[in-house]
């Protein structure tokens, strides 16, 4: 068997006929050109957790298939959709795993061009992305699903810019992996972000594949708000280290700016004026503490020390003129204190400072670039600075 292909199904029973028979036709149209003449030798493994006729229908389709095909259902649905792929994992008779929704939101058609670039063995895993180039994410109901999904992956690379740098949809469900790659012993599924899960975990060498992301062929959408309250605590649980001290630095240099400007407009000066000056000193500060306890890590692969303090105290200081009109609004229309609107708005800047930093001032160099003899001199000397408790 050269691939096996991963379904975790909930209720899905009107999808499995059309599912199996797309996916049929997918692997018989591998040919001589993708190297496997003949087609390719697959299997279709179900895992299963649901509560209708869906295992019912598998085993009925399975019986005239023309390929393999396999049902695990679950009566304990552990792990969820993450947990049912990794089941999958184990009961696949192929290293190579494709895994892929039920509902055809993720197009079967995409099977050979991701089959293909794996085949070539320089990579881990291929990754069906909605927003790599000419990929498309259609097949979300409305707007404001198309705004979460995309600020989520936004705060999610954001949270890992070194695993993630190559991966624009770790978000997807839709990838073909080496299952000999993943240390299942690990991952803590806990939804249906498994990807993430398996990216975040260890580096791996990534392709993308990009495909347009459809309707659903039958049945409905399972996203909810329990949904992503699972994929805030995966997200939490994977990254907690980083942003938390981030989060720690940002709650004290909130702090120093609320005490700036109430100590400031004690001494009579005006609350534009004390936020100002609040903004430029705890910008500073900020920067200094985030150099040595969050981002200490991606310094060596990031741009030279001043590069990255011109970055953040340039976007700080851009953040702070918007944020600080928002202030007066609050305070000259809506009558808020000075010391409460410097409060809000602080909290709100505290997301958008993570995104950042972690995306533009510590984004690693591409690669095989070469430094500038400049460059390379700034950061000669930008090593050579003592860390604190070094002297």
């Amino acid at each position: 068997m050269q691939l096996s292909i991963i379904v975790p199904t909930y209720n899905e029973a009107p999808n499995v006929a059309e599912l199996v028979r797309r996916v049929t036709v997918a692997v018989e149209s591998v040919c001589v050109e993708a190297g496997v003449p003949g087609g390719l030798e697959a299997e279709i493994v179900f895992v299963d957790d649901s509560t209708d006729a869906t295992p019912d229908v598998i085993r009925e389709v399975a019986a005239s298939a023309s390929v393999p095909v396999r049902l695990i259902h679950r009566t304990v649905a552990s792990g969820g959709l993450g947990g049912a792929v990794l089941e999958g994992f184990t009961a696949a008779e192929s290293d190579a795993c494709l895994v892929i929704d039920g509902d055809l939101q993720h197009p079967p058609e995409k099977i050979p061009e991701l089959w293909e670039r794996f085949s070539r063995g320089d990579v881990d895993v291929v990754v069906g992305s909605r927003y790599a180039g000419g990929g498309t994410s259609h097949g979300l109901a409305d707007r404001t699903r198309v705004l979460v999904s995309k600020v989520s992956t936004a705060v999610t690379r954001a949270m890992f810019p070194i695993r993630l740098k190559d991966v624009s949809d770790p978000m997807t469900g839709f990838f073909l992996i080496d299952r000999r790659t993943v240390d299942q012993a690990v991952l803590r599924p806990r939804g249906f972000k498994i990807l993430l899960e398996i990216l975040a975990r260890r580096p791996l060498r990534v392709a993308e594949v990009p495909f347009d992301f459809a309707d659903r062929h039958a049945g409905e959408s399972k996203a909810s708000v329990r949904q992503g309250v699972h994929f805030l605590t995966q997200l939490t649980a994977l990254r907690f280290g980083k942003m938390s001290l981030f989060a720690v630095i940002g709650g004290l240099g909130a702090v120093a700016n609320v005490a700036i400007v109430w100590a400031l407009t004690q001494l009579g000066v005006g609350y534009i004026v004390a936020a100002i000056i609040a903004a430029e000193a705890t910008i500073i500060g900020n920067f200094l503490l985030q150099e040595r306890f969050v981002f200490h890590d991606m310094r060596h692969s990031a741009a030279s020390g001043w590069l990255r303090f011109a970055k953040s105290f340039t976007f700080n200081n851009a953040e702070a003129l918007v944020r600080i009109p928002i202030i007066a609004l609050m305070v000259e229309s809506w009558h808020f204190s000075a010391v409460v609107a410097t409060a809000m708005t602080l909290v709100v800047a505290f997301f958008v400072r993570f995104v950042f930093h972690s995306l533009v001032v510590y984004a690693p160099r591409k690669a095989g670039a070469e430094p500038s003899r400049a460059r390379r001199i700034v950061e000669e000397l930008d090593a050579q600075v003592m860390e604190p408790g070094e002297l």
